[in-house]
C-alpha cells in the first residue's frame, strides 16, 4: 500500500467550512519531487489524507483511489516541473485539474506542513476560492516544448560565439572588430579556413563577403596575430559546438513543422496577404525557418489572420506566441483586460487609507510578456505610428515605461486580432496618431498665447 503511516497519524481534521461548499467532489494534492500528499473530503474515506510516491505505478494507484472516492476535480500547486506527469495522468483519466499559483492559497503562518497544505488546497477548491492557471491544450504544449528547447539552443550557441571571440582576442586577431558579426557568413568562412590551417592574412581576408564595409587592409591587419595552440584548440571546440547547435536548431524547425500539420486550418494559406513593406528580406539568424513551407503562410493558416502585419511581430515571434498561447484566447481569458492582467503589463494600483501607494505593474517573469517587450523595443527607430507612440511614451515614462506601455498595446491588438480573426488595419492607429498630433498642437497654441505669442505654420512643412 502506498499510504504513509506518518500521514495517517498526523492528519488533522479538515478546516471548518465557513463558506458554502460549491464543489463537494474535490481533492487537494501537495506536489513534491518524491512524494504526493493527497486529501479528499473527510466523508469519502476513513483515511482522507494519503501519501503516494511519484513513480508511474503509484500515480495509477492515486487515480484509482480518487475515482473510488468519487472525486471529479483536483487542485494542486504548480511546483517546478514535478506537477506535469501527475497533471497528464489525471487529465487522461477524465479528472478536471485546477493548477494553482502558490501565492493564491497561502495558509496561516506557522502551520506549514505537507498534510496541512493538501487539506487547505482541498478546502479552498471545495468552496470555490481557487482559480486555475492557464495551460494550453496538449497539442500546443508539444509545440511549446520544442520551441522552448530551441530557445535554449540559441542561448547556448550565443555562448559559443563569445568563446570564439575570446579565443581570437587572446591570439590578438581582431576579426570581430572589423566584422559586424563573427558568426556571420564572412566570419564563419574565415574561422573555418583558420582551423583548416590557413595563416596567410591576405588569403583569409579574401574570404570576406563583398558586403563587408571594412577595407581589405583593415581585415588583413586584423588577421595578423599570435597563433597559439591552446587558443586554436578552444576556437575549434567552440566552433564545432556552435555548428552543432545550429544543426539542432534546424532539427527543431523540422519537428515544429511536423507538429503543426494536424492542426485545423482557420484560413487558406494561399489567401495570405503579401509581407508588410518593412518586413526584413532574407533569412535572419536564429529565426525559425520551416523546411517545406513558409512560416508566415503557415501562421496565417493557423490563426486565420496575418499577425505579422503588426509592426514588431515577426514570424518567429508570432510562432513563439502560438506555442505559448494557442488560438482559443476567448475561452481561456474571456476578456482583453484579463489577458493583459495575466501578462502583468497593465498597472496594478495598491490603495491604503484612501490613497494609491503604488501603481506599477506586477513584478512577474512571463515568457509571453517578454516576447511582447522585445517586440516593443524593436519599434524604437520605426517610422510607423507604433514608433511614434513608443517615442512619445519614452519621453513621458522613460525607456522602461515606454517598453511596457507599447507591449501592453501590442498585447491588446494581438488579443483582438486572434479572437476576431480580423485583418490588421493601420488606418485605425493613423487616426489615433492624428488626434494625438492635434491635441499636441492645441497645447502648444495655448502655451504660446499665455506667453504672448502666436503660432504660425511654416510653408512646405506638414
Amino acid at each position: 500500500m502506498s499510504t504513509s503511516r506518518k500521514a495517517q497519524k498526523s492528519a488533522a481534521p479538515p478546516p471548518a467550512a465557513t463558506f458554502p461548499v460549491l464543489n463537494p467532489d474535490t481533492a487537494g494534492i501537495d506536489v513534491g519531487a518524491t512524494e504526493l500528499y493527497v486529501a479528499v473530503p473527510a466523508d469519502r474515506d476513513p483515511e482522507p489524507v494519503r501519501v503516494f510516491r511519484t513513480f508511474t505505478p503509484d500515480l495509477q494507484r492515486l487515480v484509482a483511489w480518487l475515482q473510488a472516492c468519487q472525486v471529479r476535480s483536483v487542485a494542486m500547486e504548480s511546483t517546478g516541473v514535478y506537477w506535469i506527469p501527475l497533471y497528464q495522468v489525471l487529465e487522461q483519466h477524465g479528472l478536471e485539474v485546477c493548477l494553482v499559483n502558490a501565492r493564491h492559497f497561502k495558509n496561516v503562518t506557522g502551520r506549514k506542513t505537507d498534510i496541512a497544505d493538501c487539506q487547505w488546497l482541498q478546502h479552498l477548491h471545495a468552496v470555490g476560492l481557487l482559480q486555475g492557471s492557464f495551460r494550453p491544450p496538449d497539442q500546443i504544449c508539444a509545440v511549446r516544448a520544442v520551441l522552448r528547447y530551441r530557445e535554449s539552443l540559441v542561448t547556448q550557441g550565443a555562448l559559443q560565439i563569445q568563446h570564439m571571440q575570446k579565443a581570437l582576442t587572446q591570439m590578438n586577431l581582431h576579426l570581430h572588430h572589423v566584422l559586424s558579426d563573427v558568426s556571420g557568413v564572412s566570419g564563419l568562412r574565415i574561422i573555418e579556413a583558420i582551423l583548416a590551417g590557413e595563416r596567410d592574412a591576405v588569403k583569409l581576408a579574401a574570404l570576406r563577403d563583398r558586403q563587408v564595409q571594412a577595407t581589405e587592409d583593415e581585415v588583413v591587419a586584423s588577421l595578423q596575430g599570435d597563433w597559439r595552440g591552446e587558443h586554436l584548440f578552444v576556437l575549434r571546440q567552440a566552433w564545432e559546438l556552435y555548428v552543432h547547435y545550429q544543426s539542432k536548431q534546424k532539427d527543431c524547425d523540422r519537428e515544429i513543422e511536423r507538429l503543426l500539420v494536424p492542426f485545423d486550418s482557420q484560413a487558406d494559406p494561399a489567401d495570405a496577404p503579401p509581407p508588410p513593406k518593412n518586413h526584413p528580406k532574407g533569412k535572419r539568424k536564429n529565426q525559425i525557418v520551416l523546411p517545406e513551407s513558409d512560416l508566415r503562410r503557415e501562421l496565417f493558416r493557423l490563426y486565420g489572420t496575418d499577425l505579422t502585419q503588426v509592426p514588431g511581430l515577426g514570424p518567429s515571434t508570432v510562432m513563439q506566441l502560438y506555442g505559448e498561447l494557442g488560438t482559443d484566447l476567448a475561452t481561456a481569458f474571456g476578456q482583453m483586460g484579463r489577458f493583459t492582467s495575466w501578462l502583468a503589463l497593465c498597472p496594478d494600483p495598491r490603495k491604503t487609507g484612501g490613497k494609491v501607494v503604488r501603481h506599477q505593474t506586477r513584478d512577474v517573469k512571463h515568457r509571453v510578456a517578454k516576447l511582447l517587450r522585445v517586440a516593443a523595443q524593436s519599434l524604437h527607430h520605426s517610422h510607423s505610428v507604433w514608433g511614434e507612440y513608443y517615442r512619445r511614451m519614452s519621453a513621458r515614462l522613460g525607456p522602461a515605461g515606454a517598453i511596457t506601455a507599447t507591449a501592453h498595446k501590442l498585447a491588446r491588438v494581438f488579443y483582438h486580432l486572434v479572437t476576431t480573426r480580423e485583418a490588421y488595419d493601420e488606418s485605425v492607429f493613423l487616426r489615433e496618431e492624428q488626434r494625438s498630433q492635434e491635441r499636441r498642437l492645441q497645447r502648444l497654441r495655448k502655451q504660446a498665447q499665455r506667453l504672448g505669442f502666436n503660432l504660425t505654420p511654416t510653408e512646405g512643412v506638414s
